[in-house]
């Protein structure tokens, strides 16, 4: 078998995930305003994957003709991308129709400018007048106007085409979503039970004439919505003299003029203007036109309200609490007692704040040291460090400034935290820091306790309450003292580290990786039950692909649970057919990084930062944790046997990228993250009656 066929592209595989996105809006038994939202969650994915994977490409393509006047690998992988998003943009306009048919049968009707009643234009044109009119600003675009400087990436747009016997004219409007709601609720007409919801697009539509009249001529004048994706790449300066949030900055500012590399374009658009704003764009042969629907920007449907019955959207699971910190005075007593293992969202993230918060105010802690990736953006995590700080503590944070599209944010806590007297640190400019690292130390008696945080997932309350993830606190001496050296590594790149439990990038993930794989390759080449059992968001790695085909022909049994990218095909005679895959997507997104060992029947287990990509191994801060309490390494191991047993949401991964569901058979209904939230509660419940 040719090497070629031996991985998936990881763009290709990556279009594989968000079309089980899609799925969830198709999916009639998830609940309809559900369905709307995985339709922007769906428009959102797809948005950041033109900003930087297909823009890769593109670069990647145009440096190959350049070098080497063969560009038919790369061009070839871009054809096939841009018919697989076609194909995708078809479907989504199909389910698309069929949601707005759901939202009718509960009476809530999705309303254009051409469906409203004599009172309901009335009531509208007043709305606009009081409400919108003031953020509309049109461009009007002559031979002079540059679109490709005026657009800012991924806004949605109405072009509008002014006609006259004599001319034609253009205009661009920007909708102003960061001003008004997306979504305009009507009021009732009386006596009607049904509930009109129209968007901002249609208003501004509908009150065309407002805009235009007062000072142009005109016979006819309509508008075809448009948006623009942009490259997100952006290159740093070299000037020495520029601190690097300086330079961050510049970055950023690049950002906004980087080249156009898809334009989506409401299909009803008349050809010669999709010509002119093509050429006014500077749109080549690389990047991709879309034709679709009269909306644009779905990703603002993630927060489609419900404005029918509560049935109409998932009922909230309430977190449960956990029995090992409420049991105890304070959280560093509660630690101190045994390790304790939260899983989020099921678990409460409030654990994680009122741990920050108590070490802010506990005049026995001396140090706080926290990796920054991603926050809320009205952080309790900030809060806590600045009080510690305020309150005398010495506070170091690492804030990473390229965290994708958190950048600013980031740059701006940076200035809030180094006001307040947080020493911040920006880490090695080579490596991200993507660790979900906190160090907490006090002083106790005579002696310096360190209070640990190892994570999974981001300091963030928000995504906390969507995504699952997994935190482990402890205060075991070695990993403790091992957490403390990472972040001196962090700070003193220079200095190196060897760690006997921690497993680090890029200082020995990769070696840690093969040695374990090749410890169960051992063990099946001696007869022992040998198996790997992963889950992780994406897998890209060849290096590591080609250790689990070796695996796999050894013998070793693999299962993993992978949401996103797989570039490795499970399945292969002779090669991967002891591998098995599975995607789960559901009402949480699925984020935890574990690694389960057979380890001769001592299971080895594993939390992580890391996904099994490049990237992540060689050319990040990263960092995973071994479990080495037996009830929260079962724990772990439950956990990832109920997701295995999904019969709702789990997907087969295989060759064809087909994203069939898992067949059920004659088993029992099992949805992984529910039956998980009973597991948890029940566990709870148990330690609490014990």
């Amino acid at each position: 078998m040719s090497i070629d066929h031996l991985y998936v592209e990881k763009e290709l595989s990556w279009l594989s995930f968000n079309e089980r996105v899609l799925q969830e809006a198709a999916d009639k038994s998830v609940p309809i305003v559900e369905r709307v939202r995985f339709l922007g969650i769906f428009s959102n994915n797809l948005d950041e994957f033109f900003r930087v994977r297909v823009a890769d490409v593109k670069r990647r393509l145009l440096i190959s003709k350049v070098s080497k006047g063969d560009a038919n690998p790369t061009q070839h992988l871009l054809t096939k991308i841009q018919t697989k998003v076609l194909k995708l943009q078809e479907d989504f306009d199909l389910i698309y129709t069929d949601v707005i048919k759901g939202l009718a049968r509960h009476n809530i009707f999705l309303i254009n400018e051409d469906q409203l009643s004599e009172q309901q234009g009335l009531w509208l044109k007043q709305y606009f007048r009081d409400k919108l009119l003031r953020y509309i600003a049109p461009i009007i675009v002559d031979r002079r106007t540059d679109l490709a400087k005026i657009l800012k990436d991924d806004l949605t747009y109405l072009i509008a085409e002014m006609r006259s016997p004599e001319q034609v004219k253009y205009a661009v409007i920007e909708i102003p979503t960061d001003d008004a709601p997306r979504f305009v609720q009507m009021p009732r007409e009386k006596g009607k039970k049904r509930k009109n919801v129209i968007l901002l697009d249609n208003i501004i539509r509908y009150c065309l004439d407002q805009i235009f009249a007062p000072f142009f001529q005109y016979e006819t004048c309509h508008a075809y919505s448009m948006k623009m994706t942009r490259d997100a790449e952006y290159g740093l300066s070299d000037d020495i003299d520029q601190s690097l949030m300086e330079q961050m900055s510049e970055g950023l500012k690049q950002r906004l003029t980087a080249e156009p590399v898809r334009f989506v374009h409401d299909r009803e658009m008349p050809e010669s203007m999709v010509e002119l704003i093509k050429f006014k764009l500077g749109i080549s042969n690389f990047d991709s036109v879309i034709p679709g629907g009269r909306y644009h920007n779905f990703r603002d449907f993630i927060g489609f309200p419900n404005i029918g019955r509560s049935y109409l959207e998932h009922q909230k699971l309430p977190a449960v609490n956990s029995h090992d910190f409420d049991s105890h005075i304070t959280a560093f007593d509660a630690i101190k007692a045994k390790d304790i293992l939260l899983y989020y969202p099921y678990h409460k993230f409030r654990y994680v704040t009122e741990f920050l918060r108590q070490a802010a105010i506990d005049p026995a802690v001396r140090d706080i040291k926290l990796s920054v990736y991603r926050l809320a953006k009205r952080s309790r995590i900030v809060k806590s460090l600045i009080d510690a700080a305020e309150n005398g503590k010495k506070v170091t944070v690492i804030v990473e400034l390229k965290a994708r599209f958190d950048e600013e944010a980031n740059i701006e806590w940076a200035k809030a935290l180094t006001e307040a007297g947080v020493k911040v640190d920006f880490g090695v400019p080579s490596l991200k820091c993507h660790s979900k690292l906190c160090l907490v130390t006090r002083k106790e008696g005579d002696k310096l306790m360190r209070y640990a945080h190892i994570g999974t997932g981001n300091f963030h309350e928000k995504t906390a309450k969507i995504y699952t993830d997994f935190s482990l606190f402890t205060c075991n001496e070695e990993i403790t003292e091992e957490v403390r050296s990472v972040f001196e590594f962090i700070i003193h790149s220079y200095k190196r580290f060897n760690f006997k439990h921690l497993v680090v990038s890029p200082t020995d993930s990769r070696s840690r990786i093969y040695r374990a794989i090749d410890r169960e390759i051992s063990s099946a080449s001696r007869g022992l039950k040998a198996s790997i059992f992963l889950k992780i968001n994406n897998v890209d790695d060849k290096g590591i692909i080609d250790r689990l085909y070796k695996a796999s022909s050894a013998g070793v049994k693999v299962r993993m649970i992978v949401r996103g990218m797989c570039a490795l095909i499970p399945g292969i005679p002779n090669l991967s057919e002891n591998i098995e895959v599975i995607s789960i997507v559901d009402r949480f997104l699925e984020h935890p990084r574990v690694a389960v060992f057979e380890n001769e029947g001592e299971p080895a287990v594993w939390i992580s930062s890391a996904d099994w990509m490049t990237r992540n191994i060689d050319r990040r801060v990263e960092v995973g944790c071994p479990i080495y309490d037996p009830a929260l390494k079962q724990q772990i191991i439950d956990i990832l046997n109920i997701q295995w047993s999904d019969t709702t949401k789990a997907r087969i991964i295989d060759k064809e990228q087909s994203n069939q569901y898992k067949p059920r058979g004659n088993r029992r209904k099992i949805r992984s993250q529910i039956a998980t939230y009973e597991y948890l509660k029940a566990v709870e419940q148990n330690k609490a009656g014990a």
